[in-house]
């Protein structure tokens, strides 16, 4: 088991839509987009909210929107959302964020004009002191809200503004599209190296068949949302069973095409792990990538993979332990 040593998560008030404002919270330093992934690009974004928030004794805030505006306007289409809601909660806490602003996406904000979306959503609902926003950001009907635009009604409305720059790996800007990209790729590495942190899910643990058990490599099993893409195979992961108890395991996400080929799931053994997980919700983290989905002749062949993944799963874990990507589980 490995106990973790990161400090306690500050405190993150949460305001929806009809929410009043705290008067301790009213005139944030906010960062805006959709942060699917609060990858190394957002991260600046709020870096640069939190350090401008603490120069001017300010709360430091994001405004984001739910559900994920591409889901809104291809609502028939599966969106694969890198961090759900309370994933991206999490991590907004441990970055050090003071309040997070959650608004609807829906009909009514879509036709918002940019000039409505500034001073009556901005200045007038959320007490906005500055903005931080990326160099593309665009908003309001139509897209019609460009950085110049809000910059001119930024300046209108007394409110600061800065633009952060494109933060790039490899030579191409770092965007959700391209860890979405790796992840169905199974390319562990290049997508957790984009995001700054290894990618986690957290999902409650349900009951499957109990085929685990009986070949002697009992699971956590957890269904992940429908749009999710990550390549079929199996990895090396981490997994926080408890707040501050993180254990290392070796998963599987599939279809178990040696059995049933049904709906996937994520099932983890978890190395050395006894207790009853059923019904409790945990965090699964992904380290790396061993093998693709297989399928075997019989249960006797598969185990004997299953015997060489978890070899090769504890020996990826050891050579990861030292990686300086940050992690946001336990």
């Amino acid at each position: 088991m490995i106990t973790t040593s990161t400090q306690p998560a500050r405190d993150l008030t949460v305001c929806r839509d009809g929410d009043a404002v705290p008067p301790h919270l009213q005139g944030a330093v906010i960062a805006i987009g959709n942060f699917d992934g609060l990858h190394r690009g957002h991260q600046a974004l709020v870096t640069t909210a939190i350090e401008g928030a603490h120069r001017e004794g300010r709360p430091a805030a994001i405004l984001t929107f739910d559900p994920h505006p591409r889901a809104f306007f291809a609502p028939g289409a599966a969106h694969f959302r890198l961090t759900p809601e309370a994933v991206k909660l999490k991590i907004l806490r441990a970055l050090g964020l003071d309040v997070a602003f959650i608004r609807r996406f829906d009909a009514s904000l879509a036709a918002t004009a940019a000039r409505d979306f500034v001073s009556a959503l901005l200045r007038g609902e959320l007490a906005a002191s500055a903005l931080v926003v990326g160099g593309d950001f665009h908003f309001g009907r139509g897209r019609e809200g460009t950085p110049a635009v809000l910059a001119e009604l930024a300046r209108e409305n007394g409110i600061g503004l800065t633009m952060v720059g494109t933060v790039e790996a490899d030579g191409a800007p770092v965007s959700s599209s391209r860890i979405r990209a790796a992840l169905e790729a199974g390319d562990i590495a290049h997508a957790n190296a984009l995001l700054g942190y290894r990618w986690f899910v957290r999902r409650e643990i349900g009951h499957g068949d109990k085929r685990g058990r009986t070949l002697g490599y009992p699971t956590a099993n957890m269904s992940l949302d429908p749009g999710c893409r990550l390549a079929h195979g199996i990895y090396a992961v981490r997994a926080a069973t408890a707040p501050g108890e993180v254990r290392e395991g070796v998963a599987s996400f599939g279809r178990r095409p040696t059995f049933d080929n049904g709906a996937p799931l994520l099932e983890t053994y978890i190395f050395d792990f006894a207790e009853d997980l059923y019904g409790r919700e945990i965090e699964i983290e992904l380290v790396g990538r061993i093998r693709s989905e297989e399928r075997f002749a019989d249960a006797e062949a598969l185990v004997a993979q299953m015997k060489r993944d978890e070899a090769a799963a504890r020996e990826l874990l050891a050579r990861g332990s030292s990686s300086d990507l940050r992690s946001f589980i336990g």
